[in-house]
C-alpha cells in the first residue's frame, strides 16, 4: 500500500516538474518575443515617413470607428 502512494507521489512530482519546465520555457519565449517586438518598433520608428504613416493610420481609424471592435480583458467582443 505504501509503495502505491509513494509511486503516485513520485508521478505527481514528475508531472509538476514537467509543468514547471514548460511554463519557464513559455516565459522565456514571451520575454524573447517582447524584446523582438520592441526592437522591431524602434527600427520602424527610424524609417523615413514614420510619423506621416502613423498620422494616416490615425485618420483612417477616426473615419471608421464603427468597424473597430472593442474587447474586454477576457478577449470577448464588447458591443
Amino acid at each position: 500500500m505504501k509503495t502505491q502512494k509513494q509511486s503516485r507521489v513520485d508521478s505527481l512530482e514528475k508531472r509538476m516538474a514537467a509543468t514547471t519546465n514548460v511554463l519557464q520555457h513559455m516565459m522565456n519565449e514571451l520575454a524573447y518575443i517582447k524584446d523582438l517586438c520592441i526592437g522591431t518598433l524602434e527600427t520602424i520608428k527610424q524609417m523615413p515617413d514614420y510619423e506621416e504613416a502613423i498620422q494616416k493610420l490615425k485618420e483612417k481609424v477616426a473615419e471608421k470607428p464603427s468597424e473597430a471592435k472593442e474587447t474586454d480583458a477576457s478577449r470577448k467582443t464588447v458591443k
